[in-house]
């Protein structure tokens, strides 16, 4: 069942961003801010798949090395990459990305621990 959320979380990120995905640390030319969809709860919700993704398969995965080997690799991109990502929206977009950060979590939708 995770990994089942997981997928559909993921594919909405990408339909919900449209042209405004990319896989490198870059905004386009008429870039936009995208706080709706799933964006609306998290900032983050392809990042939350592939958290979620690495938790099934340590959950289906009966060997220690393989099932943790994406959490732990998953882990050193997420914590090195999303800094960068979200300083680069708030010199692109400032305060309304801001006020976007204030209202919503990273990975885990704010109701859910504020």
């Amino acid at each position: 069942m995770v990994l089942v959320v997981a997928f559909w979380l993921f594919w909405c990120s990408h339909a919900d961003l449209g042209r405004n995905w990319s896989y490198t640390l870059e905004l386009r030319k008429g870039h936009q801010l995208i706080t709706s969809g799933v964006y609306e709860y998290i900032r983050h919700p392809m990042y939350a798949a592939i958290w979620m993704w690495g938790v099934a398969q340590v959950l289906l995965l009966h060997n220690w090395i393989a099932g943790w080997s994406h959490l732990l690799s998953f882990s050193l991109l997420y914590f090195l990459r999303v800094p960068r990502e979200e300083q680069m929206m708030l010199n692109q977009f400032g305060e309304e990305y801001q006020s976007y950060m204030n209202r919503t979590g990273r990975i885990i939708p704010r109701r859910f621990w504020k």
